[in-house]
């Protein structure tokens, strides 16, 4: 089977892009399965309800969040309808929403994600490579094939995690920076890997934001309030083939397509 993760997804310009791209990637590329970082789609901080509804429109199937799940507290209403949006496990217990999921494919194959924030210049949550043994063990019952997203900063502890769980997993993925890596390779456990998938949306900007304004409070450490930019949008991703049976990964390619139509 084949799945799709996409890079976290910003604002009104990454919407537009999941939206205008993503229906000829299912088809050209056979995907039966597609994941989204979703915690920067509401104008470049947090989700709100009417996009987590328009995203699942747009056929993906797993949302996953990050450090800003919160910034919407509206999400506070919410999280807890959606079996599929999914917050880092590692949140203390009582946090509202659910840090994994597995869900059926299109062809009927279940899959597992567990969404992990790390703890690098980030909050100090539960330990993640601890958390995710145990997310692991829970969903190892229901199915081999399960995809960790690793919402880090550090590439140090997102490398650290893809080795961890080396042969646990069909996949381990990571999010945050919008910065696309290259290291994309399969482990020799057979753990796809990626440091950072990248960012969908405006790519004419810093990691999505309108240059001008983080260049302002970079130059006058005043702050000021960042608004998402709008030039060369483009869709990243990856694309990850598996083995149904046994949940290993045999591939894992990098995707950047550009939104030829710009937003604006």
């Amino acid at each position: 089977m084949r799945i799709l993760f996409i890079g976290d997804i910003v604002g009104k310009p990454g919407r537009r892009a999941v939206h205008e791209l993503l229906p000829e990637l299912i088809s050209s590329y056979q995907i039966d399965f597609v994941i989204a970082n979703g915690e920067n789609a509401a104008a470049g901080f947090g989700i709100t309800r009417e996009i987590v509804e328009d995203l699942f429109e747009a056929r993906i199937d797993v949302l996953t969040m990050g450090n800003h799940v919160w910034d919407k507290k509206e999400i506070l209403e919410f999280i807890a309808d959606y079996e599929s949006l999914i917050r880092p496990a590692n949140y203390p217990g009582s946090a509202l929403g659910r840090g994994s999921v597995v869900m059926p494919s299109v062809k009927g194959y279940h899959v597992g994600v567990i969404n992990i924030m790390g703890r690098v210049f980030m909050h100090p949550l539960e330990c993640p490579f601890r958390t995710a043994e145990q997310e692991i063990e829970k969903i190892r019952k229901r199915t081999k094939i399960i995809l960790v997203d690793i919402h880090a900063e550090a590439t140090s502890e997102k490398i650290a995690m893809g080795w961890f769980l080396d042969g646990k997993v069909t996949a381990v993925v990571g999010t945050h920076t919008h910065v696309q890596t290259a290291d994309e390779r399969v482990l020799p456990g057979g753990t796809a890997y990626i440091t950072d998938v990248g960012m969908t949306g405006p790519f004419d900007s810093v990691i999505g934001t309108r240059k001008e304004l983080v260049l302002e409070r970079f130059l006058t450490q005043i702050p000021n309030k960042f608004e998402v930019a709008k030039g060369d949008v483009r869709l990243q991703a990856v694309l990850i083939d598996v083995d149904e049976k046994t949940g290993r990964a045999l591939s894992i390619e990098r995707l950047s397509l550009p939104l030829h139509q710009q937003y604006g």
